[in-house]
């Protein structure tokens, strides 16, 4: 399975959102699941073997728990895909980090203004 294949559907990606924050219970990951998605457990044990088929998580036992986590190498090779595209949003976000300082400066200068005219004597 290609990895925008796994990433594509939202519960997948959702779990990789909660193993992102740290190793987590089966348990934990269906029970957030099934809460905002209303799959039942089965469904979400499905979703969690296609993660770990295809390389986007590991499992390891600890007695009779199961504790998922990432595994990076295959979010790396999609970063690396994504690479070549990324001059198309870096310049739009260059922009918008552009005109956020603008309206930061010019809402600072209005403030200092009003702040003069309310100094003044009258």
């Amino acid at each position: 399975m290609h990895a925008f294949d796994v990433l594509g559907d939202p519960v997948r990606r959702r779990i990789l959102e909660l193993l992102a924050d740290g190793e987590q219970t089966s348990g934990q990951v269906s029970a957030v699941i099934q809460d905002e998605f209303g799959i039942s457990q089965p469904g979400v044990s499905q979703h969690l073997r296609v993660l770990r088929e295809n390389g986007f998580a590991s499992v390891r036992a600890e007695g009779t728990r199961r504790l998922y986590a990432v595994d990076a190498a295959p979010l790396q090779e999609v970063d690396m895909w994504l690479d070549r595209f990324r001059a198309f949003w870096n310049q739009h976000l260059d922009a918008l980090g552009t005109e956020l300082a603008r309206g930061k400066r010019e809402r600072r200068l209005k403030a200092e203004k009003d702040q003069a005219d309310k100094e003044k004597p009258t």
